[in-house]
């Protein structure tokens, strides 16, 4: 049972009403988020509209706002922003979807005037407008906007995206347009395309920055600009539409031979049963670093495969890959699809060739992720010449994986990284260093065989020997 002071609802509602509300009144004083709150909820008791009215005025308090918002205040802004969206999904749409629908346009035009006085790199504050246009869909569908309305508004919308606010709003769209309305937004977006822009007088074009052909002109930037939106969002339409054909006529002809953009019009081709097209436009991409291939184009042309009947020829590519360049998708992929007990037999060949792989810490950076944490303690200790300390990511990987069950592992795993701080006289990864020293010590007790591994004691004496001058470092040895 609860003690009486737990901080509950059941224990809040013994104190009565008029003593809460004395006590939120006391608790929100200075502090702005918790007044907007209790606002809102007393909006709440007068209906949907008083709470529009409230999140309306809100959001023009945050497009007028002009002070620099640093990392420091990213995150009240973040709740702030979830407060009002989650108020107009949550509230207002439920009672007056068309009133919602407006409200809802107004936070997504916030983005610009936010990021223009934001260095906000997180990423926090973008993925509220990216749900924001998820929302704005639910919502026209809903309130039944009319599908050219509708495609105007995202037209404009997709126009002004100068930080990535409206990146997935034609995809959210898609169904609340429909057929006539993603008809209405292609013309919207062809119609532009073809519009001249009006080219300033020689003398009075602004050279925003120079290339190999010499200066870059604003308003060439700005053509190009226009030019990548219009093919991003026609391709984008394609897809909503399932236009295999539109999407890869939206991709130049050299381009198609990219590996990534062949992999991607592949995939759509083998959805739209065009198998044979797909693996024409796989073998068309320019291959000249056949065994460097993308993931992607090498995860399409098996798929590809498949689509074909070729099962078999999938299940040596997928090898081969694997093989190439140690994906652990590819093995997962090829082991699936091994009768019982071969794919045991099958993972530990391929680990036998992970464990001879020319470079170690690919080898070891497949055993971390696997996971196969003791095949990855016998290449350790097996290879130890060849572990570079200075990929210190890696190797705290490796030592996190390794500290449970294979001490000698991870201890030689730590002493990379010290050697190396002090053999290249990283002083700045001396405090590293002096912990990792530490950590060696702590596990030499558990190692029963150092085999032909210097035991703690030894690696110490030489250290000192080598770096006995390095006070920097030795003043960090506890």
């Amino acid at each position: 049972m609860a003690a009486k002071t737990t901080l509950n609802a059941k224990n809040l509602e013994s104190l009565g009403a008029q003593r809460l509300a004395e006590l939120l009144v006391e608790i929100s004083m200075g502090s702005a988020a918790h007044k907007r709150r209790l606002r809102m909820e007393l909006a709440g008791n007068h209906g949907s509209a008083e709470v529009a009215r409230e999140v309306r005025k809100r959001l023009a308090s945050i497009a007028r706002a002009r002070t620099l918002i640093n990392w420091r205040k990213v995150k009240a802004l973040k709740s702030d922003l979830e407060t009002q969206r989650k108020t107009i999904t949550e509230t207002v749409a439920a009672d007056d979807p068309q009133e919602a629908f407006e409200l809802i346009w107004q936070f997504l035009a916030l983005a610009n005037s936010i990021f223009e006085r934001s260095n906000e790199s997180s990423g926090s504050v973008i993925q509220s407008f990216h749900q924001a246009c998820e929302d704005a869909a639910a919502i026209a569908a809903s309130a039944k906007i009319d599908a050219n309305v509708l495609a105007e508004k995202v037209f404009k919308a997709v126009q002004d995206d100068g930080y990535g606010q409206y990146d997935n709003l034609i995809a959210a769209m898609a169904p609340a347009l429909g057929k006539d309305g993603l008809d209405c937004l292609k013309t919207l977006f062809i119609q532009w395309s073809k519009e001249p822009k009006d080219k300033p007088a020689e003398d009075k074009r602004e050279i925003i920055g120079w290339g190999s052909a010499g200066p870059l002109y604003e308003d060439e930037i700005d053509r190009t600009q226009r030019d990548l939106t219009v093919r991003i969002a026609l391709q984008e339409i394609a897809d909503a539409q399932g236009d295999v054909d539109a999407y890869i006529g939206q991709h130049p002809e050299d381009a198609r031979k990219a590996p990534m953009i062949a992999a991607d019009i592949a995939n759509r081709l083998v959805s739209a049963g065009r198998a044979k097209e797909a693996l024409e436009t796989l073998d068309e991409a320019d291959r000249r670093g056949w065994a460097d291939m993308p993931f992607e184009w090498q995860r399409a042309r098996v798929e590809t495969l498949e689509a074909l009947g070729r099962a078999e020829e999938a299940q040596t590519y997928r090898w081969t890959c694997f093989e190439q360049s140690l994906h652990g998708e590819h093995l997962k992929a090829f082991l699936r699809r091994l009768p019982d007990f071969d794919d045991i037999e099958a993972e530990e060949k391929a680990f036998v060739h992970v464990r001879a792989f020319p470079d170690v810490h690919q080898a070891l950076a497949f055993f971390l992720n696997w996971p196969a944490p003791a095949e990855a303690a016998k290449l350790v200790v097996s290879r130890k010449a060849e572990l570079d300390g200075n990929l210190y990511e890696l190797m705290t990987l490796a030592a996190e994986a390794l500290a449970e069950k294979h001490p000698l592992a991870v201890t030689i795993v730590l002493r990379s990284m010290i050697d190396f701080a002090l053999d290249s006289g990283r002083s700045g990864r001396y405090k590293h260093a002096a912990r990792h020293l530490a950590d060696c010590a702590s596990f030499a007790p558990h190692i029963d065989d150092f085999g032909n591994t210097r035991s703690h004691d030894l690696y110490v004496a030489e250290l000192k020997r080598r770096h006995g001058k390095k006070h920097g470092f030795w003043s960090l040895v506890t």
